[in-house]
């Protein structure tokens, strides 16, 4: 069976102390991606701007910083590092699930692409409030277990 990765944006709001990756970003939509991530994927990760790429269970601080207002350089830079970062937890042939604005997964999907991996974005084209409406929605039709029922998204 192919792995399932699936990639999270970090997000502006966050807890105010150190906390594990998964905990320490406190917004709905954060939540909306990471129970989504849970269920359809085997692994996840977080994209943080500050840190690249951060595994649930690392321990952070909380920071302030955002790809959203970075030159196209220190984005490639920052692509650069996250990409060193994925070839160490991916396997061959996974699958990459991102939920993730185009400033953080530009300079990824083709890489990703390139290594022979697919690649879904099923936020795609949608603005913030309605991809929360959508992850409310998959919520509430019972997106626990649609790994199980939906292996293609």
């Amino acid at each position: 069976m192919t792995k399932r990765v699936a990639l999270v944006s970090c997000v502006k709001s966050k807890q105010l102390r150190s906390a594990r990756a998964a905990d320490l970003y406190t917004s709905p939509l954060f939540l909306g991606f990471r129970a989504y991530a849970e269920a359809v994927a085997d692994e996840w990760f977080i994209l943080s701007a500050k840190h690249g790429l951060l595994a649930p269970g690392d321990v952070v601080a909380p920071y302030e910083k955002t790809l959203n207002k970075a030159g196209v350089a220190e984005r490639r830079r920052w692509a650069e590092r996250v990409q060193e970062q994925l070839l160490e937890v991916l396997t061959p042939g996974s699958d990459v699930v991102i939920l993730a604005g185009q400033r953080y997964r530009e300079h990824l999907v083709p890489f990703l692409r390139e290594l022979g991996h697919s690649v879904a974005i099923p936020l795609e084209g949608l603005q913030m409030g309605q991809q929360l409406q959508w992850l409310n929605a998959w919520r509430t039709l019972g997106g626990r277990d649609r790994r199980r029922r939906n292996r293609d998204l």
